[in-house]
Formats: structure tokens, C-alpha cells, sequence
């Protein structure tokens, strides 16, 4: 016992000694710049600053805050921050144990030293070296500041949500005060949201806001700080939560600006940490008026009741610059940004990157199937028998033109199904679909779930004739002091052949033609005569999923409708991508002339007159004509074969 004794006390001292030692060490070494903190600026196309993290101007004094606002975050987040040099060595044994005992990761012991520690660099990582440096940081940060400079930079620049970083922000964004003047009740509504600013903010999720609160107001009586008749008092009372500034009008900017930060922690020459840098200032390709365009399209399209969801980007498809994003209908209520993170079925609109890859296999836009009701027998003698929507068949050969017009599913199988799974995959990758696609007969019909800044990134390629180009958000990178850190490459890669890609384009502009009105209708027909610009356009259905994805050479814009659960769309529901599609597009080029952003023909290309439904050159019994494109040689003859005619499981 005697020599157990012995071993203890002296791991302890030895621990001690390095303890010392370290605080030594990090005493001596340079002082961390620690209101660097969450310190960013983000300029927009026109290098107009559209967000701010925790600059000083927004920094208030710890003896112009609130004590509710001190008592409650020290009693919830950490009660012996003015005993511990960092680390609360007892809370942290004490949580391994809870953890252990529950078989959970759930009780954390993090002191608002180490928080404030986290929050100086630009990502969350949970490796080893991260936590290490947070660890030394920790230190660092407990030997060059008092604890009262601690606490003050740490609650100047701690995330309350929305956007807002640092008390004084967030004491005006929910409650339109000064930070010294919140009330109890306030500051323990405030208090709650850091630990999960989405699920604790009153404005996404009251309930959750109310239920923490509680929690903060209990700590404050277990630690004597008030009453509970002061806590009830607190809770009951009714707050007015304000939940606006003078851009916040714009909620849909946050999506962007998650996505700025997304791709900032992927730029390698930015170094981990704010307080090597001392801020960042980030010059983005965001469209202020683009995006509040964007975002009232969307608010005007949705009826108020709807349980519908949205995911649209804009890009500019010569260089890859995301100019305007939304993640969702309200980033207020759910800031889960869809088009980042989510990948849907494409139905349909997976039918270009086909149709690009038949004109390079020598089909036309003339090139015909029949149009009719047909069964496909694939491997272990299953069928595969898709439907066209409504079961509309013309029962006759129409051609590549007439199939995109109409979304015809029989005609995409049969091309499909002609040239093998492997040539629309093999296009799909090239102009950059990164998914897994499976090599199945119904690949064509957008079975595969896509993530749409992909899909927007893929049909870029068609949009600037041929070149595969890399969607981003960030221009360029400086330091507080102006030290560029980053500058983006728009190099751009020649994947597709720009002839065929134009004469693509062409055949793309049937769905609102009314020369294609025949045994059925374009599938955006009810656009024809809005459009004052021609635009290639897409769309595409499933049961849960409908999208739009539209272009010229000036601009690019992809747009998803659904249900977050899958649940199924209503006939109503799938006009609703169409409309926003349209408003904004047609909105961002007001003042384009309309003969400007469309493509000139190629050398190589021809035009000529046929007749559109059948593709077949013009005759004496033809009713409409058609000016449709096609490579010198290959236009079309009145003795080309319906391909029916040709074995398609060649």
C-alpha cells in the first residue's frame, strides 16, 4: 500500500511538471491573436462586403454585458472557469465515466476556454491532430489572457445562429437590444442556442429554445445565482423575439454563405486557424440581387401551407461560379442545405447527357424510333417495360427532336438500349458526375440519385459548348493585412464535341416549341411565348422529385421540388419548378437583348427545313417545318431507316 502511495504521488508530480512546463513554454511563445475568432468578411461579385463574422465594431466589453447573460453561460457551459487553467480535469473524468456507464459519447466536459480554442480555426474535424491543437491553443490562450478577457472575446464571438457571431449581434438580430440590456428571461433564450444553434434557436425550433432555457435557468438556482420563483418568473414570461436586421430580409443568404465555408475548409493553402491569419477576408461570386430575385421567386411560388421543399443553384456555366444558391425554402426553420448535401433522382433530365452521347455515335436530331408501347428483355429473361407519362404513344417513328420535346421514355430506353449502358455513363462522368451509376435500362430515366450542384455542373458542359468546368463559390482568399492565401483557377477542360453540343442545345429548345404540338404536347409548352430569351431546357419527374434545369451561354439555372421525406408530389406540385426556373432566369437577363446569349452555328453545322415530328425532310403533305441542325453529311434523307428497323440489342 505503502509503495502504491508512493507511485501515485509521484505520477502526480510528474504530471504537475509537465503541466508547468507546457504553461511555461506557451507563455513564452508568441501571444494568440484571439479575437481573430470567427473574424471574416464576405465580398460579393462587386466586392461589396454581404457578411461579417465577429468584427470589432461589433465587440462589446464584458462590463457592457448583461450578468444574466455572464452567470448563464459560466453556470451551463462551465462553473469552474475561474478555478481551472483550461481543463477541468474532474469534469472530464467524470464524463468518461458517464459515457462508459451509458455507452454513449454524449456528456462532454469542454471548458469555455477550450471552446473558444475550437472557434479559432476553420473546421471541426474530430482527428487527433485537431484536438491537440485545440489542446495547445487552450493553453496558450490560459497563459497570455486573464480569465475576464477570456470570457469577454469568447462571448464577442461564440455562434448564436443565423449568421449572428458574438452577443452584441445576437442581442439585436432576436431581441433588438444592447447586450446590457436583456433580461433574464433573454439572456437564458440566448444562452441556450450556442450548444446547437439549429436546433436551439427559437426561431427554428421554439420548443427545443423553451426546454434549454429551462435547463440554463435551473443551473443558475442550483448555484444560488436567483431564486426559483425568479426562474419561474423567467420562464412564463413572454418574450418577443425580433429576428431581424437590415439584411435579414434575405434569409436565404446563409445558405450561401454555409456553402462559402464548406469550400473554404477544402483550400489547403489557408492555414487551420484564424489566429495565424487574423481574419479572412473572402471574395465570393455572389449576385445580391440574383439571389433576393431567386428568393422571391420561391417565397411567391409555394402556397404558405405547403410542406414542400426546394433546392435551386445559378451559375455562371463559362467558369463554374456559383452566383446565387438556396438550400431549402427557409433557412430560418431548416438550414439543411439541399443543394450541397442532398442527391435526389433526376428523372428525365438525365435524357441530355443520352442524347449527347447518341449525336456522337452518329445519331441526328432526325434519327427516329417508334414511338410505342414496348417491352425490353434484359438479362435472366426479366422484362423491363417503362411507361410513358399518361401511356401517350404516338405509334409511329418521331424523331430525337420530337423525344426530347415530349420526355418520350420508350424512345430514351431504346437509344439507351442501342448504345450500350456504358455511353451514357462514360458522357455523364466526363462532364463531371461523380455518383455511382448503375449500368441498368432505366438509367436514361433518371433512376440514379444526382446531387443538383453536380447536375448544374454537368449541364454546364452543354452550356459553354463542351468544356467541363468546377463549380465554385470563392474567387479568392487575403489575410487581415490584404496577403493573398487563394486564388481560384477557372481553368476549364474540352470534354465534348461544341458542334454536337450546339446542335443539342437546338433540339433542347423543343419542350416550349409549339411546332412540336402533334399527338402530344411539350412538356413546357405553357412557357412558350413567355420566354423573351431561347434557352435549352430540361425538365424532369418522378414520383417525389421534380426539376428544371435551363440555360444559355449567359446563364445556367437548376431547380429541385420535393418532399424532404419522399413523399409523393401532387399534379400541382410540378409546375412549381417550372416557375421559379422561369421567373429567374428571365428576370437576371431583363436587360440581355434576346438575340444575345444564344449560340452561333459552328462551321461544320448545317441547317435545313424538315418536317419536326417525324424528322424526315419536308414533302409535299408536310403541315409545320422545322429549322433543325446537323453535322455537314448528315442531314437527313427520306430513306433513312426508322431505327426500330436495326436490332437494338446489337
Amino acid at each position: 500500500m505503502k509503495l502504491f502511495r508512493i507511485l501515485v504521488k509521484s505520477f502526480i508530480v510528474i504530471f504537475l511538471l509537465i503541466v508547468s512546463g507546457c504553461f511555461l513554454y506557451v507563455k513564452l511563445s508568441p501571444k494568440p491573436i484571439i479575437n481573430s475568432a470567427n473574424n471574416i468578411i464576405l465580398y460579393d461579385k462587386d466586392n461589396n462586403v454581404y457578411f461579417k463574422g465577429s468584427q470589432e465594431k461589433e465587440w462589446v466589453e464584458l462590463k457592457d454585458i448583461n450578468t444574466y447573460v455572464i452567470d448563464s453561460t459560466i453556470y451551463t457551459e462551465d462553473k469552474n472557469f475561474y478555478r481551472h487553467l483550461g481543463f477541468d480535469f474532474f469534469r472530464i473524468g467524470k464524463a468518461i465515466i458517464t459515457n462508459i456507464s451509458n455507452k454513449s459519447n454524449d456528456q462532454g466536459a469542454s471548458t469555455i476556454t477550450q471552446q473558444y480554442a475550437k472557434n479559432l480555426f476553420l473546421n471541426f474535424d474530430k482527428t487527433w491532430s485537431r484536438k491537440w491543437n485545440e489542446m495547445w491553443y487552450t493553453m496558450k490562450i490560459e497563459a497570455n489572457y486573464s480569465k475576464d478577457e477570456i470570457l469577454e472575446g469568447y462571448l464577442n464571438t461564440i455562434n448564436y445562429g443565423h449568421g449572428k457571431y458574438g452577443i452584441a449581434n445576437a442581442s439585436k438580430f432576436y431581441f433588438g437590444k444592447e447586450a446590457k440590456d436583456l433580461t433574464l428571461a433573454e439572456a437564458s433564450i440566448l444562452t441556450a442556442i450556442p450548444k446547437a444553434p439549429s436546433n436551439y434557436s427559437p426561431i427554428i425550433n421554439y420548443n427545443n429554445a423553451k426546454k434549454r432555457q429551462l435547463l440554463v435557468l435551473n443551473s443558475l438556482v442550483k448555484n444560488g445565482i436567483i431564486s426559483e420563483e425568479e426562474k419561474d418568473l423567467a420562464y412564463n414570461e413572454e418574450i418577443k423575439i425580433i429576428g431581424d436586421n437590415e439584411r435579414e430580409d434575405l434569409s436565404s443568404i446563409n445558405y450561401y454563405q454555409d456553402a462559402v465555408m464548406d469550400e473554404l475548409k477544402n483550400i489547403s493553402t489557408i492555414p487551420d486557424n484564424y489566429s495565424d491569419l487574423g481574419g479572412l477576408k473572402i471574395y465570393t461570386s455572389f449576385d445580391f440581387n440574383l439571389q433576393s430575385n431567386l428568393e422571391k421567386n420561391i417565397k411567391d411560388t409555394f402556397p404558405d401551407d405547403s410542406t414542400l421543399e426546394t433546392a435551386s443553384v445559378v451559375m455562371d456555366p463559362n467558369t463554374g461560379r456559383v452566383l446565387a444558391l438556396v438550400g431549402g425554402r427557409d433557412y430560418n426553420k431548416s438550414p439543411y442545405n439541399r443543394a450541397l448535401y442532398s442527391s435526389r433522382q433526376v428523372g428525365s433530365t438525365m435524357k441530355p447527357y443520352l442524347y449527347y452521347a447518341a449525336l456522337e455515335n452518329g445519331f441526328t436530331a432526325s434519327t427516329s424510333f417508334t414511338s410505342e408501347k414496348t417491352s425490353f428483355p434484359v438479362d435472366n429473361k426479366e422484362v423491363y417495360a417503362p411507361n410513358n407519362y399518361n401511356d401517350n404513344y404516338g405509334n409511329k417513328p418521331i424523331s430525337m427532336a420530337t423525344a426530347v420535346a415530349y420526355s418520350d421514355n420508350i424512345y430514351a430506353v431504346k437509344t439507351h438500349m442501342f448504345l450500350g449502358n456504358d455511353a451514357l455513363i462514360n458522357v455523364a462522368k466526363r462532364v463531371g458526375i461523380d455518383e455511382k451509376l448503375e449500368p441498368v435500362p432505366s438509367l436514361p430515366l433518371g433512376t440514379n440519385e444526382i446531387n443538383i450542384l453536380h447536375m448544374a455542373a454537368g449541364y454546364s458542359a452543354f452550356a459553354n459548348l463542351g468544356y467541363k468546368v468546377e463549380p465554385h463559390f470563392i474567387l479568392k482568399v487575403e489575410d487581415s493585412k490584404g496577403n493573398l492565401l487563394y486564388q481560384v483557377n477557372e481553368d476549364k477542360e474540352l470534354v465534348l464535341n461544341s458542334s454536337l453540343v450546339f446542335i443539342l442545345n437546338n433540339v433542347l429548345t423543343a419542350t416550349y416549341d409549339p411546332l412540336y404540338i402533334d399527338y402530344n404536347y411539350p412538356t413546357a409548352i405553357s412557357l412558350s411565348g413567355k420566354l423573351k430569351h431561347t434557352y435549352a431546357l430540361k425538365s424532369g419527374t418522378t414520383s417525389g422529385d421534380n426539376w428544371n434545369i435551363g440555360f444559355n451561354k449567359n446563364v445556367l439555372c437548376a431547380v429541385w421540388v420535393g418532399h424532404d421525406n419522399n413523399e409523393e408530389l401532387t399534379k400541382s406540385d410540378y409546375k412549381y419548378a417550372q416557375n421559379i426556373w422561369y421567373n429567374t432566369v428571365e428576370e437576371y437577363q431583363k436587360d440581355v437583348d434576346s438575340n444575345d446569349g444564344w449560340y452561333e452555328k459552328p462551321k461544320n453545322v448545317v441547317g435545313l427545313l424538315v418536317e419536326p415530328i417525324s424528322g424526315k425532310p419536308l414533302s409535299d403533305t408536310s403541315k409545320n417545318t422545322k429549322l433543325m441542325y446537323f453535322l455537314k453529311g448528315t442531314e437527313p434523307r427520306e430513306t433513312d431507316p426508322t431505327f426500330d428497323e436495326i436490332n437494338i440489342n446489337n
